[in-house]
C-alpha cells in the first residue's frame, strides 16, 4: 500500500479510477486535457483509495464490517440496522495522522493558490467502481459543501468514508453485483464555486428520455446544485442542438422552459449547518437562471467533453456569482440511453379510452404503466410500499432506491428531468412522471391509475387501468426506397421520440399545434390587450412571464417549437406549414373571440392564405414570419421550408409572398424555399401557374378529397363517402404530380391517405411522386408497402395511351 495519500487533480487521468475513483479521475482528466479548450474545472486534489484502506486498517473495523454484512445477508438484521452500525464504526474512528497531515497540508496549499485564507471547499465522495458503464452510482455516497477549516475538513472526510455504507449504497451494490470490499472510496476536495450567489445544475450530452444524441440538455436553478440533483426544485430547462454550435452566427437553443424554482440552497452563516434552504423571491422565479451566452458555452463544453470521452456524458455545472464564470464540477458517463440499441425501438401506445389527465408532469422514459397508487410522504414509511404499485411521493433521494426498483411506475410532486427520481427511474427502466406539483394531493392510496410517458415530454396520469400495447420495432430490417419517405410531426414534445426512424425529413410540421398547445393565446390578443377582458389579460400575463413582451413570447415559443420539430432529421428538409386554423378554432385560443368572425362554414371560410394579407390578421402573420426568420437565421435551421396552405388563386399567392418578403422571408434569399399545399381543385387546374411562384407542392389529400367529392370531412353522416381512393381524387392527384414534374418542381404528399391505405401509397409510387410523408406510427408498415411498389413490375403505356388516360378537359 502506498503512502501517497493525496494527488492533485492536474496529476490525475481517467486511467486512475482504481486509486481515485470515477468522479475524481474524470475531474483530473478534464483539468489536464480539456482546460486548453476552454473547459473550466475548479482546482482541487483527491484523497486516494489507499487513504480509505489505511483508515479501515488503522481502526481495525473490517472484521466488524464483515460481520454486520453477513448478519444482513442471513436476514438476522435489517438494511437500516446494518448500515447504521457500519457507519458508526467509521464515525467513531480516527483518520491516521499521516493521512490527516497530508490532507491538511494540501488544503493549506489550495488556500494559497486560491489567494484566500478562509477557503470553502466541496468534499465529494468518489467510489472506485463509480460511474462505470451500466452503473451510475448517482447519489450513493455523500457530498459536503461549504467546508472551511482543518477540523471541518477532516470531519467531512470521515463522513465521506462512512457514506460508502449508506443504506442505498449497500443496496445498490447488491443490485449491480459489486462486492462490498471490492469497492474503496476516494475523496475529492475541490474549491467551492460561489454558485450560491448565482446558479447551478446538471447537463447531459444526450436527450435522457429518447436517446436523441444531437442535443445537450441543461437544467438550472438558483443557488447550490443539490436542489436540482435531489429533485426538491423544479428547474429551468434548456435544449441546445449540438450540430449547429459551430455554424457561424447560429444560436441553436431550441427550448427554454422556465421552472418554478421555489427554493434555493445557500451557504449558512454561523452555526453547525454549512448550507441552508431558503425561498426564492418572485423576481428569481420569473427569470431564467442562465443567459443565452451561458447556455451556449455549457453546450459547447458538453460537445468537447463528449468528444473527449467518446460517449454521452452526465455533467454537473456551477456559475460563480462573483466572477460570472461557469465551471464543470463533475462529469461521468451517461449509463442508460448510451447502452440501448440504436437499431431497435420500443413503442408504447394507449389502446383504451383515456379521459382528462388527473395530473401531468415531465415524462421520464417512453413507457406506460398501470396499477394502484401507493402514496408515501416520508422515507421512514417506505416499509408500507407494496410491490408492483405506483409510487406517489413529494420527492425522492437515494434512500428511496430500494422501493423504486419494486415500483411499476413513479410519480412525484417536485423535480425535473435531471432530479434524483428521474435519474434512478431511467436506470431502473421504470416510467415516471415528475414535477406534477399536486400528485400527492389529487391521487389517493389504492386508486387504480395509468401512468403514460408515451405522449411526448409531458407525462400524464389517468384514472383507472387503461389498456395499452407495447411493440418492438427492428429498424435495421426496414427497406431502402427511391421515394423520399418523410414524417408528419405536430407536437414538439414528441419530436425526439421518432428520431431513430430512417426518415428523410419532416414532410409536414403543423404550426397551429404549437400555437394551440404551447402558446395557447391568439396572436392578435397578445398584440392588442386593449381588446380582451381583464381576466384574459391576467392569464396572458401568466403565460408570458419571463419574456420581454407578449409578442416576444409568441415569437420565442413558436420559433423554438419549430426548431425542435426540424432537429431530429437535420439537415434533411423540414416543411413547416403556416398556420391553418379555421375561425372557430382560432376563437378557442385565449383572447380569440375578440378577433374571429362567426362563419357558417369555417372549413371554406377565412383560413389559410386569405388571412395572411388581410388587415384582420396581418399583424399576427407578421409574428409567424418573425418566428420563421428566427428559426432559419438565428437558431440556424436553414433546412426549414415554408409552406402556404389553402391558397385559392395565383393572385392570392402573389399577395402572400409579398407580405412574407415584407417580413424578411423573401423566396430564394438565404436559400429559402417556399412550397404550396396542393389541396384545392384550383391548385391542380392551375398548377402550371402556381408552379412559377413556388418551389414545390405538397398534396393535402384530406382537403382535396373533401373539395373534389363535395364531402364534409368532419361529417359523421357522410363518413362512408369520404375516400381518398375514389377515382376522381386519384385523377386529381395524378394530374398534380405530372404537372409539377412538367414544371420542374418537386411534389410530395403529406395527407392521411398513404398512412391509412397501403394501396394508395403504391398508387403514388406508380405516378412518380417525389416524397411521401407519413404519420410516425404508420411509418414502419407503410415504408414496406412503398418498397414493394417500387420493386413491382409496372406496365409502361406508350405516350399516346398515357395522354389519353390523363385526358384532362380543364
Amino acid at each position: 500500500m502506498s503512502d501517497n495519500w493525496v494527488i492533485w487533480f492536474d496529476k490525475i487521468g481517467i486511467g486512475d479510477v482504481a486509486s481515485v475513483g470515477g468522479k475524481n479521475a474524470s475531474l483530473g482528466e478534464m483539468v489536464r486535457t480539456l482546460s486548453a479548450q476552454g473547459v473550466r474545472v475548479p482546482a482541487g486534489f483527491a484523497a486516494t483509495a489507499d487513504a480509505y484502506r489505511v483508515f479501515v486498517a488503522a481502526n481495525g473495523i473490517e472484521a466488524s464490517m464483515r460481520a454486520h454484512l453477513a448478519s444482513y445477508e442471513r436476514g438476522e438484521a435489517t438494511l437500516q440496522q446494518v448500515g447504521q452500525a457500519i457507519r458508526t464504526l467509521f464515525l467513531e474512528g480516527e483518520i491516521p495522522p499521516a493521512v490527516a497531515d497530508a490532507l491538511v497540508a494540501a488544503y493549506d496549499e489550495l488556500k494559497i493558490r486560491a489567494g484566500t485564507p478562509n477557503l470553502a471547499v466541496a468534499v465529494r465522495s468518489s467510489a472506485t467502481a463509480e460511474d462505470l458503464p451500466g452503473a451510475s452510482f448517482a447519489g450513493q455516497q455523500e457530498t459536503f459543501l461549504n467546508v472551511t477549516g482543518h477540523r471541518a475538513l477532516l470531519d467531512a472526510c470521515r463522513r465521506c468514508f462512512a457514506s460508502l455504507f449508506t443504506d442505498r449504497a449497500i443496496s445498490y451494490r447488491q443490485v449491480k453485483g459489486y462486492g462490498h470490499f471490492d469497492v474503496a472510496l476516494s475523496i475529492g476536495i475541490q474549491q467551492m464555486v460561489r454558485s450560491d450567489l448565482a446558479g447551478s445544475g446538471v447537463m447531459f450530452s444526450i436527450d435522457t428520455e429518447t436517446g436523441f444524441p444531437r442535443v445537450a440538455v441543461i437544467s438550472a436553478a438558483w443557488g447550490l446544485g443539490e436542489t436540482v440533483v435531489q429533485g426538491s426544485v423544479d428547474p429551468d430547462k434548456y435544449l441546445v442542438f449540438k450540430p449547429l454550435l459551430q455554424t457561424a452566427g447560429a444560436r441553436p437553443i431550441i427550448e427554454k422552459s422556465l421552472g418554478q424554482k421555489a427554493i434555493k440552497m445557500c451557504y449558512a452563516e454561523g452555526g453547525s449547518e454549512r448550507t441552508r434552504l431558503m425561498e426564492t423571491v418572485p423576481a428569481e422565479r420569473e427569470a431564467f437562471v442562465l443567459s443565452d451566452d451561458d447556455i451556449l458555452e455549457l453546450a459547447r463544453w458538453a460537445v468537447i467533453v463528449e468528444a473527449h470521452y467518446g460517449r454521452p456524458m452526465d455533467m454537473e455545472w456551477a456559475k460563480d456569482g462573483e466572477s460570472g464564470r461557469l465551471y464543470l464540477v463533475q462529469a461521468r458517463p451517461e449509463t442508460v440511453q448510451a447502452g440501448l440499441s440504436q437499431s431497435r425501438m420500443l413503442r408504447y401506445r394507449l389502446t383504451g379510452k383515456a379521459g382528462t389527465p388527473l395530473t401531468t408532469g415531465a415524462a421520464i422514459g417512453s413507457a406506460i404503466a398501470s396499477g394502484q397508487a401507493c402514496i408515501i410522504h416520508s422515507a421512514a414509511d417506505i416499509g408500507k410500499f407494496r410491490d408492483g404499485a405506483i409510487l406517489v411521493t413529494g420527492t425522492t433521494d437515494p434512500d428511496w432506491v430500494p422501493i423504486m426498483k419494486r415500483a411499476a411506475g413513479i410519480i412525484t410532486d417536485h423535480g425535473g428531468a435531471t432530479s434524483h427520481a428521474a435519474i434512478v427511474s431511467r436506470e431502473l427502466g421504470v416510467p415516471a412522471v415528475v414535477g406534477t406539483g399536486d400528485a400527492t394531493r389529487v391521487l389517493k392510496t389504492d386508486q387504480p391509475i395509468t401512468l403514460s410517458c408515451a405522449e411526448g415530454d409531458i407525462g400524464s396520469v389517468y384514472d383507472g387501468l387503461i389498456a395499452f400495447d407495447r411493440e418492438e420495432i427492428d429498424l435495421g430490417a426496414l427497406p431502402e426506397t427511391r421515394t423520399d419517405v418523410m414524417v408528419n410531426i405536430a407536437e414538439p414534445s414528441a419530436a425526439f421520440q421518432w428520431w431513430r426512424l430512417p426518415a428523410r425529413g419532416v414532410g409536414l410540421a403543423r404550426m397551429e399545434f404549437i400555437i394551440n398547445t404551447l402558446i395557447k393565446a391568439h396572436p392578435m390578443a397578445l398584440l392588442h390587450p386593449e381588446r380582451v377582458s381583464a381576466e384574459e389579460n391576467r392569464l396572458i400575463g401568466e403565460l408570458t412571464r419571463g419574456h420581454a413582451s407578449p409578442a416576444d413570447y409568441f415569437v420565442d415559443i413558436l420559433s423554438r417549437g419549430i426548431a425542435k420539430l426540424a432537429a431530429p432529421y437535420y439537415p434533411h428538409p423540414a416543411i413547416v406549414r403556416l398556420s391553418d386554423f379555421k375561425t372557430n378554432e382560432y376563437a378557442h385560443l385565449l383572447g380569440g373571440r375578440a378577433f374571429e368572425p362567426q362563419e357558417e362554414n369555417p372549413m371554406l371560410g377565412f383560413r389559410g392564405a386569405s388571412r395572411y394579407y388581410d388587415e384582420r390578421y396581418r399583424e399576427g402573420f407578421a409574428l409567424e414570419c418573425r418566428a420563421l426568420k428566427r428559426v432559419r437565421d438565428t437558431l440556424g435551421f436553414s433546412n426549414v421550408i415554408v409552406m402556404v396552405p389553402f391558397c385559392r388563386t395565383p393572385e392570392e399567392a402573389d399577395r402572400v409572398l409579398a407580405v412574407m418578403a415584407d417580413n424578411g422571408l423573401r423566396r430564394g434569399e438565404n436559400g429559402l424555399q417556399v412550397y404550396m399545399m396542393c389541396e384545392i381543385p384550383s391548385n391542380v387546374i392551375l398548377a402550371d401557374a402556381f408552379a412559377t411562384r413556388f418551389d414545390g407542392f405538397s398534396i393535402g389529400s384530406n382537403d382535396l378529397t373533401q373539395l373534389v367529392l363535395g364531402v364534409d370531412r368532419d361529417s359523421d353522416l357522410l363518413a362512408a363517402l369520404f375516400d381518398e381512393r375514389n377515382d376522381a381524387v386519384r385523377h386529381m392527384v395524378a394530374e398534380a404530380i405530372h404537372k409539377a414534374h412538367a414544371a420542374g418542381i418537386k411534389i410530395g404528399i403529406c395527407g392521411q391517405a398513404p398512412s391509412n391505405y397501403p394501396d394508395f401509397a403504391a398508387f403514388l409510387v406508380d405516378e412518380g411522386i417525389d416524397s411521401i410523408s407519413l404519420n410516425p406510427d404508420s411509418f414502419v408498415r407503410t415504408i414496406a408497402h412503398i418498397a414493394a411498389a417500387e420493386s413491382a413490375p409496372v406496365d409502361q403505356p406508350d405516350a399516346q395511351s398515357e395522354a389519353a388516360a390523363l385526358g384532362h378537359v380543364w
